[in-house]
């Protein structure tokens, strides 16, 4: 089931006020998980912002702790670079190591139009919302070998955790390929 969302005062890159028609919810990504067989198991907490907070609240549960990062390249690519939390970052490096142009983090209202989340609730199950496919996935390799991989479920107030090798059959149902590279 996908709920209509309709996000009031959200303008997208023209300026115009945009209304999302058909973004995933919490409930819609877990009926497409189910849905898939794909086995998964969320918690509830306060909603978390950074990493820090999300550490604060979410450290005690098993598993690889993630961080993404929305990036929009010189060229107009948008990219979701997937990393554990603890993964340094370094965006010269990164450009050369995924094959993008000059790499700056995507505007709030660009995330929102193309993955249907907000800043805080980034995460590789926004993909769900990406049906154009304009977002080239990356993977850290690293993150890869976890036996298990913590996400937001769209929601900044959950953490979702889930294998490997499930993230890989969801992303792919999603009409994505992922590349998995060492970050």
């Amino acid at each position: 089931m996908i709920q209509l969302v309709i996000r009031q005062g959200w303008s997208g890159a023209n300026g115009a006020l945009m209304i999302a028609a058909m973004q995933a919810t919490s409930d819609s990504l877990f009926q497409r998980l189910e849905g898939l067989g794909l086995a998964f198991t969320t918690h509830s907490h306060p909603p978390v912002f950074t990493v820090e907070e999300a550490q604060a609240h979410c450290a005690h549960l098993p598993g690889g702790h993630c961080k993404n990062l929305f990036l929009k390249d010189k060229k107009g690519v948008l990219w979701l670079v997937v990393a554990l939390n603890k993964r340094p970052i370094n965006m010269k490096e990164l450009r050369g190591r995924i094959g993008s142009h000059h790499l700056s983090f995507g505007k709030p209202d660009l995330l929102g139009e193309v993955l249907g989340v907000e800043p805080g609730s980034v995460t590789p199950f926004a993909l769900i919302n990406d049906t154009d496919n304009l977002v080239r996935v990356v993977l850290d390799k690293k993150m890869m070998e976890m036996e298990l991989l913590n996400y937001h479920p769209l929601t900044n107030g959950m953490t979702t955790a889930i294998t490997p090798e499930d993230l890989l059959i969801f992303i792919r149902d999603t009409g994505h390929e992922p590349d998995l590279v060492v970050l």
